[in-house]
This record gives C-alpha cells, sequence and structure tokens, in this order.
C-alpha cells in the first residue's frame, strides 16, 4: 500500500522553538503500518493545527488540510 493512502491513525505537533531564528512547529503522523512520517512544517502565526484533525484522513488529505488554511489565510 502507497504511504499517500494510508489512514493516519495518531498526529503530533511540535512546538516552535524559540528565538527569531527557531524551527517551525511540525507536524509528525503515525500511519496504518505504525510507521511516523513528518507531513509538514507550517508558520504558527498563519495557522495552527491540532492533533486531533488529522485523525482518519490519508496523507494527501493530511497535507491538503495545510493547504486548505493556507488559501483561506491568504484570502483573509
Amino acid at each position: 500500500m502507497m504511504k499517500q493512502h494510508m489512514k493516519i491513525v495518531d498526529a503530533r505537533i511540535t512546538p516552535k522553538e524559540p528565538g527569531f531564528f527557531g524551527a517551525m512547529p511540525q507536524v509528525f503522523v503515525t500511519l496504518e503500518d505504525r510507521n511516523e512520517v513528518l507531513l509538514f512544517s507550517y508558520y504558527p502565526d498563519e495557522i495552527s493545527f491540532i492533533a486531533s484533525e488529522f485523525i482518519g484522513l490519508t496523507v494527501e488529505e493530511g497535507k491538503r488540510l495545510k493547504f486548505t488554511k493556507d488559501v483561506a489565510y491568504l484570502r483573509s
């Protein structure tokens, strides 16, 4: 099964590291096969996420969620 089509069973979001050049938050998801993968990083001053938003989605749908929130932010 391709990872893009696997369902997400768990997610964790790292905090933004302090300072101007600190690393941005990252969304890691655990897939049905129990492998954890990095889904994406994001700018927390523009969009936000909670781990439960990703449960039950596929990898593709999780990435699309970020795209949807980015577009909404840019249109606001």
